[in-house]
């Protein structure tokens, strides 16, 4: 892979990659609506080009993807959004590829799996989601098996890290740094996973770089599952024993919801995650890759709040 074009590299995600890419001597087309934002995170890096545009606009798509060897769709769209935009985004991004003649890798969630019982998840989990957004996304996944380019599809579970601020753990570390007293979004003793962005763009473009990972989905776990008791304490360390956090479960979530703006409803659908553990497996990962190293989540955080001081 000599030359990449991240869509969505104004994202949590579309960052990591951007600069995954980059260390490793790949060429990388930036592609995002917003000027401003690309030219704040990239304007510096003498191998990033940056590309306006908008992925409902597949001329646009088209352009900024000539002379790429891969696209790597990482777009992440509001909520309130999903229903009208995600689909044709998703066969946008699809067709740039084709007409380039470049492979597609895809970051994914984990809505498609639907309840997970308690169990970790696989990648041969029989897919049964029970709500819109789940739907929309194991949508998407079929239609990209029906490309005519080599994809992947990487479902992830939740982020945080650098330029992730569409995230939950930033959404508590945001007040944590004002005051003393910030929400945690789930119960305080169920088990939940995150994954720091730079690791999971690591593994991504792992997979991405060889030839007989595309075809197939792949789980990236984030290598440890914290409860919100966890992650207070894991807070506590590193800003202070004064910190604390209260814990958002579902019930004072609809309560919020209800006050809120509509992305804040769209995301109560989703709210059956956090009711029991939903972590996934990484035995296929770790079978084909090796031994997959993540970094420690206080050593995460850190980097994340020093990211936010900028």
């Amino acid at each position: 892979m000599k030359k990449a074009m991240v869509v969505g590299a104004s994202g949590g995600m579309g960052y990591s990659l951007v600069l995954e890419l980059v260390s490793r001597g790949i060429e990388v087309v930036a592609f995002a609506r917003g000027k401003s934002k690309l030219s704040h995170l990239y304007s510096s890096i003498r191998s990033v080009s940056i590309q306006t545009g908008d992925a409902m606009n597949r001329e646009q798509l088209i352009h900024a993807s000539n002379g790429c060897d891969a696209i790597f769709h990482a777009l992440n769209l509001p909520y309130e959004d999903w229903k009208d935009k995600l689909i044709s985004v998703t066969e946008n991004i699809i067709f740039a590829a084709e007409r380039n003649n470049a492979r597609l890798a895809v970051v994914d969630n984990i809505y498609a799996y639907g309840r997970s019982g308690g169990k970790k998840l696989t990648e041969d989990w029989e897919k049964d989601p029970q709500t819109r957004k789940g739907k929309l996304r194991l949508k998407m996944d079929e239609r990209l098996k029906q490309a005519t380019i080599p994809t992947l599809n990487c479902h992830f579970p939740d982020f945080y890290g650098p330029n992730a601020t569409n995230t939950y753990i930033h959404f508590t570390l945001q007040q944590l740094l004002k005051k003393k007293k910030a929400g945690f979004v789930g119960p305080k003793h169920i088990l939940r996973e995150f994954i720091y962005t730079k690791d999971g763009a690591r593994m991504m473009v792992d997979l991405a770089i060889r030839n007989e990972a595309y075809g197939q989905n792949w789980n990236i776990p984030g290598g440890t599952a914290f409860t919100g008791k966890d992650i207070e304490h894991e807070l506590k360390n590193i800003l202070g024993e004064e910190k604390e956090l209260y814990f958002i479960s579902k019930p004072l979530f609809t309560i919020f919801a209800l006050f809120a703006g509509k992305g804040m409803r769209e995301a109560l659908e989703m709210q059956y995650i956090n009711s029991e553990p939903t972590i996934l497996s990484g035995q296929k990962l770790e079978s084909f890759l090796g031994n997959v190293i993540t970094t420690p989540f206080e050593q995460g955080i850190r980097e994340t709040i020093a990211f936010m001081d900028v």
